[in-house]
């Protein structure tokens, strides 16, 4: 059986050379789902597991093993075609699915030199978990792709996940799960932090205290392979495909910890019949919602408050118009803070997502019971973004870039946090800012900083060209969005002047 740094190496090398056959990195990791799935469901019908398997016999990985060239090939398209169409676990890892191969011995190479050679089942999680993570995240890298906008970068996750500290009976979500980061990292930190779990806890721990949602089914996809690579989930996966925010779930979790996508407010595109296109707002109205916004992120933001239990805790990556934008915007951050203890904020630097014009933070807060005073007292903010600035490729985001705010977070007792700021101190980036001072803002804005950005003040300091290059792209594609909608929005109102 292969090493771990043996497997993930033969699992890259086969991904470059079907590269230069045209494959992508994604569809590369959409085959080689498939065929994990196939070649798993194989083994857990043999000893010591004895299992009924759900695929079909005709289309199990024994029928695919015994066949080559083009009658492969034939057999391989039925398969995908067959175990597409049925329900359950089959139909969210074969939907939609098809041969992205374009030479049948390049695809009975990898069944029969790859995957057949390998025990998968009984592997350390630990070993075909990390290579399954680590062809997402070169996935994630390939821009062309798209895929980036559902890979959270690793070491913000970790972070997050140890500052809020899951428990054994804990039940954690995520509503918009991308390809299982978070709820990956949640189930390593228990299992890591707890070594005396119960038989209980343990069979918990395989999918019963996860849920996850995702939209978008080819991710969802994904997501499912790399929770059973992990060894979470069985028959049934805690994986739900469909949009979050259409309606409260009825489920209510612990911990909520969730990068919901971000992008492009929601909207539909509608031809009339006389063949003219009218783009429409899609608001979401919910009784549970404060109010009504075809803000993406906002209606997240309300969305966790619903799913989260009473002292439930919530950690959101949000975009800094979350912190500031008026209007429905204000309404939301007004009752946020009041019925929620809104206690720490997390900004973090640019060029740190794949997706370009980002710029994020990460909002803290537990739910709490009715009261006619104000939950939050006092916000903390630890300013990770001013001089400080990440590229992908070149100096990306560390979880040591971390350690300062996981410290001054100080999840055993957030009671007793100091300051890092001071009037003596000024570069400090961790400062308390009272309830007073927040609510009082214009807007109720939270969009606060207090550092001195270096590269304004002193030219010497500036960052290099290809920095400065890159925040100026990512601004203008940020303002270019925001004028499609606005666009948008006159094109739907002329049109519906015109009805």
């Amino acid at each position: 059986m292969s090493t771990n740094n043996g497997l993930v190496q033969k699992l890259w090398n086969y991904c470059n050379v079907l590269r230069d056959d045209g494959m992508s990195y994604g569809d590369y990791v959409e085959q080689l789902t498939y065929l994990l799935f196939l070649k798993m469901a194989d083994e857990r019908t043999k000893a010591p597991y004895n299992q009924k398997s759900a695929v079909p016999e005709k289309f199990n990985w024994r029928s695919l093993f015994k066949k080559d060239g083009d009658e492969l090939f034939d057999h391989y398209r039925h398969l995908l075609e067959g175990l597409g169409k049925e329900k359950g676990l089959l139909g969210l890892i074969f939907s939609k699915s098809k041969n992205a191969f374009q030479d049948p011995s390049k695809l009975r190479r990898l069944i029969v030199d790859l995957i057949d050679k390998e025990e998968w089942s009984s592997m350390s999680a630990d070993v075909k978990g990390d290579a399954y993570e680590g062809l997402l995240e070169k996935n994630a890298q390939d821009t062309k792709s798209g895929a980036g906008q559902y890979f959270t970068p690793r070491p913000l996750i970790h972070a997050i996940v140890e500052v809020m500290a899951p428990q054994p009976d804990e039940t954690v979500c995520d509503p918009a799960c991308g390809t299982g980061g978070f709820l990956l990292a949640a189930q390593d930190y228990i299992v890591k932090h707890n070594l005396h779990l119960t038989k209980t806890q343990l069979k918990k721990l395989k999918g019963e205290i996860f849920k996850g949602w995702e939209l978008v089914q080819s991710t969802a996809r994904l997501c499912a392979m790399n929770l059973m690579l992990h060894g979470i989930g069985g028959d049934e996966l805690p994986l739900v495909v469909a949009d979050a925010l259409a309606a409260d779930p009825g489920d209510r979790f612990d911990l909520v910890l969730t990068n919901p996508p971000f992008g492009k407010k929601s909207s539909t595109t509608i031809v009339n019949g006389k063949g003219k296109s009218n783009k429409e707002r899609d608001t979401i109205e919910r009784d549970d919602f404060w109010a009504t916004t075809s803000n993406k992120q906002l209606n997240f933001v309300q969305h966790v408050k619903t799913i989260l239990k009473q002292n439930g805790r919530a950690a959101v990556v949000v975009p800094d118009n979350v912190l500031f934008e008026g209007g429905a915007g204000e309404t939301i951050r007004r009752k946020l803070l009041h019925e929620c203890d809104v206690h720490t904020l997390l900004r973090l630097p640019t060029g740190l997502f794949y997706a370009q014009g980002v710029k994020a933070n990460v909002l803290f807060f537990d739910k709490k019971p009715a009261s006619e005073t104000p939950w939050t007292k006092k916000l903390w903010i630890y300013d990770l973004r001013t001089n400080k600035h990440c590229t992908l490729k070149t100096d990306p985001l560390n979880r040591e870039d971390l350690n300062e705010f996981v410290t001054c977070y100080n999840p055993k007792n957030r009671q007793s946090r100091k300051n890092s700021w001071s009037e003596k101190c000024p570069e400090g980036r961790w400062r308390a800012y009272e309830f007073g001072e927040i609510i009082n803002r214009d807007k109720a804005s939270l969009d606060i900083f207090w550092l001195k950005d270096d590269s304004l003040e002193d030219s010497a300091n500036l960052p290099d060209p290809d920095v400065i290059a890159q925040e100026i792209v990512e601004d203008l594609e940020a303002a270019l969005d925001q004028f499609k909608t606005i666009l948008a929005d006159f094109t739907s109102q002329e049109n519906g002047i015109e009805k």
